[in-house]
This record gives structure tokens, sequence and C-alpha cells, in this order.
């Protein structure tokens, strides 16, 4: 049985593993901004946990430490959107994209690296996404974000060398979830036609996804792994292994163009 600290662990991705971990027996402590939207299950331990509230992060993953014991594995899972143009972002906005998905999962890998390095052991994985690679239009803040979290673990990867405690790049492209209808959109005249075909385009590519149980699938496999892969992407055949792949050789007007095209802008 594993000790798993999960977090955004109430919908999506998040729950998903969170059920797989509990299916197979493990205790997970899953963190939610309202606990009363965790499932109710005996080894499902909510945490109370706002990833904007930077004073919260420390306090939480502590309490849940003392409660646990320990943590064989650590999944930063939650995430927030923003739709709209890069031009027009607040400076509140980007600063809360980064909040959420960088910096409060920054410090909950540093606590949790310093109990699993005394312990010599430990599993440790960041849910970032292919946007870090492929960046979707009017989504400026959050693929930024996204990509300083693949860019820090990557740093993290290196330094800490091939001990027992590893640290997994997940990347999943589209899935099937509900993050589109808590998405925070915005305008103007100038950008609205982009913006609307971009949406379309986005709205549709997530209800054709595959459902979040492959990326749960994943995760459980590769903490498995004695040796798991650094880096995974995770969505269907075209954004997991064919764009990808093509991306990382044609120069950055061709990115761009290829991208444009995807969208409909």
């Amino acid at each position: 049985m594993s000790r798993i600290f999960i977090t955004g662990a109430s919908s999506g991705i998040g729950l998903a593993t969170a059920q797989a971990f509990l299916a197979r027996g493990d205790e997970v402590w899953g963190t939610s901004r309202s606990v009363s939207s965790l499932p109710k299950h005996e080894r499902l331990h909510p945490v109370q946990l706002d990833l904007q509230n930077v004073d919260q992060v420390a306090d939480a993953f502590r309490q849940a430490l003392a409660d646990a014991g320990q943590f064989d594995v650590l999944i930063n899972n939650a995430g927030s959107g923003h739709f709209g143009p890069a031009e027009l972002l607040s400076h509140e906005e980007i600063l809360r994209q980064f909040q959420v998905v960088f910096f409060s999962h920054v410090r909950l890998m540093q606590l949790a690296l310093t109990d699993m390095r005394a312990r010599g052991r430990g599993r440790i994985v960041n849910v970032t996404s292919l946007a870090a690679l492929l960046p979707v239009p009017f989504m400026g803040a959050y693929n930024a974000a996204k990509s300083a979290m693949a860019s820090f673990t990557m740093s993290l990867q290196i330094e800490l060398g091939n001990g027992a405690v590893r640290i997994v790049d997940v990347q999943p492209g589209d899935i099937r979830t509900n993050f589109n209808d808590a998405v925070r959109r915005n305008s103007n005249a100038t950008y609205q036609h982009r913006v609307d075909k971009t949406w379309t385009a986005v709205d549709k590519n997530m209800k054709a996804a595959p459902g979040p149980e492959l990326v749960a699938r994943t995760i459980l496999k590769v903490i498995a792994q004695k040796d798991p892969p650094m880096q995974i992407v995770v969505g269907d055949l075209f954004q997991a292994k064919i764009a990808p792949f093509i991306f990382r050789f044609l120069p950055q007007r061709i990115r761009i163009w290829g991208l444009k095209m995807y969208y409909g802008i």
C-alpha cells in the first residue's frame, strides 16, 4: 500500500487518478478548494487547499504529511484555465496562472523532496501539458506556466541524477474533462472572430478526446517502474505521437503556420 498526495483531486484527471489509486488499495490525500466536492471514501483523506493562497501550501502539505507519516508519491495535477488574447491579459490573471500551475506546485515538490530524499525513495509526477510544446492560442499564460513547470521538472531531473527519488513529467494533450467549463473567457472586437473560431476547435477537440482514465493509467504505470520515463505525452495518436515528433524538427515559422491551420485561424 502506498500513500499518495495529489492536488486537484475533485475532478478531471485528478479525480480519475485518485480513484485509480483507491481501487488498488492505496491511501490518498487529495486536495481541493472545497473538500465537500471530493468523493467520500474511507481511504481518501480530504485536504483543503487553495493553490492561489501561497500561505496555505506548506501548512496543508505538512499537516497531511504528519497525518500520513510519509508520502510515497506526490502528484502535482491541479490547474486552472483562461481564454483570451495575450495582449489583454491582466497582471493579476498571469500571476494567478503561475501561482496555481507553477509556484505552488514547485513548493510542494521541494517539501516532498526533502522528505523523500531523507528516506531514500519516492516518486513525483508533474502533470504539465502538451501545451508546453504546442501552445494553444489564446491561453498564453496557461501555456507559459505549464512550460515553466516542464522546464523546472527537467532541471530537477538533471540535478537529482539516477537516485531512488524520480520525477516524471506527464504531458496530456486534449483530455475529455470539464476543464473548459471553468475557463474564464474574455476578448474584444479586434480578436473576437479568431477567439470564437479557436474556442470552437478547442471545445470540439476536447469532446472527442480520450477520457481522464487514460492519464490515470499512465501515472500508475510510470510510478511502478524502477526506471520510469522522464517525460511522457498522453493523448490520442496524433497529439501523443505524431505532432510532437514532427514539431521537434520544424522551424518556428512552420510550427506557427501548422498551429494556425489546426485551430482554423
